[in-house]
């Protein structure tokens, strides 16, 4: 059975995609940090991590740019996750009960128009994560309170759905990145991420990313992450997809002899946004 490290408990976004992406029988190791995730297949505890990159609202977590280089993982694949919120209580509670609801912070946050029109006078609590708090909710068995989070941490804990739905933005998706010691070619990757970087002169980055037009390559993303004690220099970060390998293969060749250092961080099959909607 596969060890997979991920951010937060059972119950959690991570946990959920890590069930999702590999569909079998896994076993979870809960991770209280993204660090701790990250060491934990770095010294060969876990077979593979799950690790959240960039949210369509919250933007990039640039932290984990850095924990990825740092450890020299590797991306074998990605995964991107429907975030939606939905309001969780033990069974016999009503929502005209609820006077305390608990949630991760930027949960709360996403569901703030609900909760303005529908509870305007609850108590929010924040805490680590949606999972701690459904788990806390079912636990304790508060008559008055109610947890945020998703579908399957409502499942794990015998939570009743009080109401679906309900953040703010429809369409809110996170992306996870699945991680490994070493990396394993696929022969069906059409993806791949990068990191570079380039000389402080006019024109240095355009002439990189001008190769992968020249070679009909999408660049699917672009993030630049501050080195770490130099001042303003950056390492480049894109996620590019291809529809003919041999095209991204002569860009790679072409994109060396005009970067001072360049880091393929895995070459995986482009996850699918829309297969994992809730």
């Amino acid at each position: 059975m596969k060890r997979i490290a991920v951010q937060g408990i059972v119950g959690s976004f991570h946990e959920d995609a890590a069930q999702r992406y590999f569909a079998e029988d896994i076993e979870v190791v809960e991770c209280k940090s993204f660090t701790s995730v990250c060491k934990l297949v770095d010294t060969d505890q876990v077979d593979y991590a799950v690790l959240a990159i960039e949210n369509s609202i919250a933007g990039s977590l640039l932290k984990n740019y850095q924990l990825i280089r740092d450890y020299h993982l590797r991306i074998i694949g990605e995964i991107y996750l429907h975030i939606q919120m939905n309001l969780m209580a033990v069974p016999g509670v009503k929502p005209e009960d609820i006077t305390d609801i608990y949630s991760h912070p930027v949960a709360l946050q996403q569901c703030v128009e609900y909760l303005e029109e529908y509870f305007p006078k609850a108590e929010l609590h924040e805490g680590m994560d949606t999972a701690s708090s459904a788990r806390f909710i079912s636990e304790e068995r508060p008559t008055n309170a109610a947890a945020i989070g998703n579908l399957r941490s409502a499942e794990l804990y015998q939570l009743n759905i009080l109401d679906k739905g309900i953040e703010t933005n429809k369409k809110n998706y996170t992306r996870f990145l699945i991680l490994a010691k070493h990396g394993n070619h696929s022969k069906d990757a059409n993806k791949a991420s990068l990191c570079f970087e380039v000389g402080h002169f006019y024109g240095a980055l355009a002439g990189v990313l001008n190769v992968f037009t020249e070679k009909e390559i999408n660049l699917a993303k672009i993030q630049s992450v501050p080195v770490v004690g130099r001042p303003n220099e950056y390492t480049i970060h894109v996620d590019v997809e291809w529809e003919n390998m041999e095209n991204y293969e002569k860009a790679i060749h072409q994109v060396l002899k005009s970067v001072s250092s360049l880091a393929i961080l895995g070459e995986y099959k482009r996850g699918d946004i829309s297969v994992h909607d809730q």
